[in-house]
């Protein structure tokens, strides 16, 4: 006997699953209760989330037509009664629960000691303003701790290295959820602070659920946040999640490269600020040197002067010959400023990492150290390679 001829396709496989719990009339019409995690609210109306209890959970999707009924917002953490049907969705052979209603069972136990922890730390004072500090203008050396693989610390490195070339990105790499994760962050933000190796700092990672943003909401993280002698910016999940660590953090930034933005402002803006300046303070100086000459040549023309004498007209000329002298002055400190300003842009431009890369030279790196000599390496070593257009992996034979 042949398989071919005993064996059914996946989707037929799906389908009559499908069809049995479909003929089941209890999972047509089901009330469930648990609390909700991993909730999406998409564009198109319709509301993804997860389930759950102490032991298990089931995905769940809430069609448009009745999500437009709720009279609240589903929110992660929150306690919530489900009516609705078990099926399958084919085409991933997933079961869930198809949602028709759904009503409020008070909030989740996190999301309730997320709230009471909160208060506690609002009421020590952990939120005040006044103990916020300012962000460097100019800073040299940006500390991010953050999780040393994903696209967080990339957009950091790629919104920071194009505002400013020249800006070091020192990373401490820390788990970003899980248990322990909490107590490696404060040490982190210790550890940066003891030895003052950045001049602001950022906290980062991704979006994720109520559980898996839960270290920037336990307690030894808000002390070390509040304790911290570098300015801190948190950014953490995405922009409709707040964590307690950006309540008691000097800013908050939507996104992790939004944070980049805020820590690292744009050289060439800088530039072009300081030009704008020099043009208003020498078209001020021009102005101010017209508004004396009127005033003497007013005076001198006034009926007092209508005779006047040898000392008066040399005075006159001598002012003429200084405020002559003093354009001369203002020409020459604006020749002397644009020849500084090109010597400075051209030695920006030299001491460039980047302008080494482009002229075909690259950076090994293992566990973010730059390797200088081959004694450093062993066979079978992973490291980075850094060209001008980007980062590859290679393995040392």
């Amino acid at each position: 006997m042949k398989y071919a001829d005993m064996a059914i396709t996946v989707s037929d496989l799906n389908q009559y699953i499908k069809n049995k719990i479909t003929d089941d009339e209890y999972l047509n019409n089901i009330l469930v209760k648990g609390e909700i995690s991993n909730f999406k609210n998409h564009y198109t109306g319709h509301m993804y989330f997860t389930l759950k209890d102490e032991k298990s959970l089931i995905k769940c999707i809430m069609f448009k037509s009745y999500a437009q009924k709720l009279n609240f917002m589903p929110k992660d953490g929150m306690k919530v009664f489900l009516f609705g049907g078990v099926s399958v969705f084919e085409r991933d052979g997933v079961y869930q629960i198809y949602v028709k209603a759904m009503e409020e069972d008070g909030l989740g136990d996190l999301y309730t000691t997320y709230q009471e922890l909160k208060n506690k730390l609002e009421k020590q004072g952990l939120f005040e303003e006044e103990h916020k500090k300012p962000i460097p203008m100019m800073p040299k050396v940006i500390g991010v701790l953050t999780s040393q693989t994903g696209s967080v610390i990339r957009d950091i490195i790629n919104v920071s290295t194009r505002r400013n070339p020249n800006v070091v990105i020192r990373l401490l790499p820390v788990p970003v959820q899980g248990e322990g994760a909490a107590r490696k962050i404060a040490d982190g933000i210790e550890y940066m602070n003891r030895n003052k190796l950045a001049d602001v700092l950022i906290l980062a990672r991704g979006g994720g659920s109520l559980e898996d943003l839960w270290p920037f909401n336990e307690e030894v993280v808000a002390h070390s946040i509040y304790h911290s002698e570098i300015p801190i910016i948190s950014a953490v999940g995405h922009e409709t999640d707040f964590t307690i660590s950006d309540f008691v953090a000097d800013l908050r930034a939507p996104t992790p490269s939004a944070a980049a933005e805020l820590a690292v402002p744009d050289i060439y803006e800088v530039k072009q600020k300081i030009i704008t300046y020099q043009n208003r303070l020498r078209m001020s100086l021009i102005k101010k040197v017209e508004v004396m000459r009127l005033r003497y040549e007013k005076s001198m023309s006034s009926s007092i002067f209508k005779e006047p004498t040898r000392r008066i007209q040399e005075n006159y000329i001598r002012i003429d010959n200084q405020v002559k002298q003093l354009e001369n002055l203002i020409q020459a400190k604006q020749e002397r400023e644009k020849t500084k300003y090109g010597k400075l842009v051209a030695k920006l431009d030299a001491y460039s990492p980047l302008k080494t890369l482009s002229r075909g030279y690259s950076i090994t790196q293992k566990d973010g150290k730059v390797i200088k000599t081959q004694t450093e390496l062993k066979s079978g070593d992973m490291v980075e390679i850094r060209f001008v257009d980007g980062l590859r992996e290679a393995q040392i034979q």
